[in-house]
């Protein structure tokens, strides 16, 4: 069953944040983790999952998506510490 989600990645020194927007979140991660494609998160290993929101619709998920993307980084941060405060990996639990 497809549900849309926004989530944020990150490597392992936590400096460097990726937003992304999927319908099949534990598959996404495990692209993200294996590197099977090339491009932003490939580049800065961006393979743990810190934070994701569930949404009802895509419209939903893609809209809250950018609006994270317009963010500071600071403001990011702090939602992420929010529900995540050691910047656990919550891939492994997907």
């Amino acid at each position: 069953m497809k549900h849309p989600h926004i989530y944020i990645m990150t490597n392992i020194k936590n400096p460097t944040l990726y937003i992304g927007v999927t319908s099949q979140l534990p598959q996404r991660v495990y692209q993200h983790q294996s590197k099977v494609q090339s491009g932003f998160t490939n580049k800065y290993n961006l393979c743990k999952l810190v934070y994701f929101e569930s949404f009802e619709s895509m419209y939903e998920a893609i809209s809250r998506e950018k609006q994270l993307k317009n963010w500071r980084k600071e403001w990011k941060n702090n939602l992420i510490e929010k529900l995540n405060p050691n910047w656990l990996d919550l891939g492994v639990d997907l």
